[in-house]
């Protein structure tokens, strides 16, 4: 009978294993199959087309470029390739100002005639209209649609994915965002936490540790929107009024909200690293006469480097991955920062804030899914070098 049951138990245990990794497995696929899916999108909005002028030779455009011309950045053909003459642009909302309504129709029959004669007598046009509309037997030409690429995604400095004709999903800026406020965290929470896990481990007494332990470890259990509203009613001022800013949302409050948050865990495993080391070392450097903080600088934090690495490597986890706290108080412009002041934009944050407004299977949702991949390997990165740094220490310990 005991046997029978532990069967079961081994059974059950199998079965959940396997059931649990092809879950993981199978979200890890959805996941990229719908992130790739944003390279088999037009680079145009799906439907329209950029309709020319029969004369101008202009065959191709990046959507940067598409962008910049509507935007009137760029008002002459020749600053892209084409010959010395001004851009017109238009869209089907000016087309009442170019001809009436007994032009167009009572029912706007005609409006299809009416567009393409006018992209025909004007050379340096360019229409942004449904494709459906235009007459087969149009006196026009047509924009080369191409898919959106790789370099306009992974090279590209400008996110605007809702921007027309052609979205941009340069994930430059949110890249750069997520990897320099997490920098900034790190850097503001190693010097706290390493001292911290320093005291607790080898000063503190046994009552004070009691005491400190649970405390810094429920820190872990507080929502990170509470946090998040610490930053911004509280952070967010004072850097406001100390930097004299515009606003005090920035990569500062990001940076200092994270760091808040990552110290629990970066103080738990490092002080747990040091209590680790053993207690022969501590006692030969004293006998050799070394003081206590030199037993301390020179033995114990060397001896548990490896547990110290690894509590700050699983710090820039929790601060690359955090969404809430990070958008709440990072201003979320997604612009390449070049001051920790200004504001920015993470990955995550990105994901948070524009999934839901994005139309399932469109290209806006499937660059956020590309995102979550990117994501994905940053943790993977993370993971990895955990799984190495404890690797490491724990050969050292044998």
């Amino acid at each position: 009978m005991k046997k029978f049951f532990e069967a079961i138990v081994r059974g059950v245990l199998t079965c959940s294993g396997f059931v649990t990794s092809l879950v993981i497995l199978l979200i890890i696929g959805f996941l990229f199959t719908e992130g790739a899916g944003l390279f088999n999108e037009p680079m145009v909005e799906e439907g329209y087309v950029l309709a020319l002028n029969k004369e101008n030779d202009v065959s191709s455009l990046t959507a940067e470029q598409i962008k910049a011309v509507f935007d009137e950045d760029i008002v002459n053909w020749k600053e892209i390739g084409g010959r010395d003459m001004p851009i017109t642009t238009f869209r089907l909302e000016d087309v009442e100002r170019y001809f009436t309504v007994e032009e167009l129709g009572s029912e706007y029959e005609h409006v299809g005639m009416c567009i393409a004669s006018l992209i025909a007598r004007s050379p340096g046009m360019i229409a942004f209209v449904p494709q459906s509309m235009l007459p087969a037997d149009a006196e026009v030409r047509y924009i080369d649609d191409s898919t959106i690429s790789l370099s306009e995604v992974f090279a590209g400095t400008e996110w605007f994915p809702t921007a027309t004709p052609a979205p941009l999903f340069g994930i430059v800026p949110l890249l750069a965002g997520t990897l320099w406020v997490s920098l900034f965290a790190i850097l503001f929470a190693l010097p706290f936490g390493l001292s911290v896990a320093v005291y607790m481990s080898e000063v503190a007494s046994e009552r004070m540790r009691s005491v400190l332990k649970p405390v810094i470890e429920l820190l872990n259990g507080i929502p990170s929107v509470v946090y998040g509203f610490f930053g911004l009613i509280v952070i967010v001022p004072l850097l406001q009024q100390g930097f004299n800013l515009p606003v005090g949302e920035s990569g500062l409050a990001g940076s200092i909200v994270l760091a808040i948050m990552a110290l629990p865990t970066m103080i738990t495993v490092a002080e747990d690293a040091m209590r680790s080391c053993p207690r022969s070392l501590r006692e030969a450097s004293l006998a050799l006469g070394a003081t206590r903080w030199q037993t301390i600088c020179k033995v114990v934090i060397p001896s548990s480097m490896s547990g110290i690495t690894s509590g700050i490597v699983l710090g820039i986890g929790r601060a690359v991955g955090e969404t809430m706290a990070v958008l709440m108080v990072t201003g979320n412009a997604a612009i390449i920062p070049t001051s920790i002041v200004e504001p920015l934009r993470t990955i995550p944050a990105t994901i948070a804030a524009e999934l839901g407004e994005a139309p399932a299977g469109g290209a806006h949702y499937q660059a956020l899914f590309l995102l979550g991949v990117i994501l994905f390997f940053i943790t993977l990165v993370i993971n990895m070098s955990v799984e190495y740094i404890s690797s490491r220490n724990k050969y050292k310990l044998r």
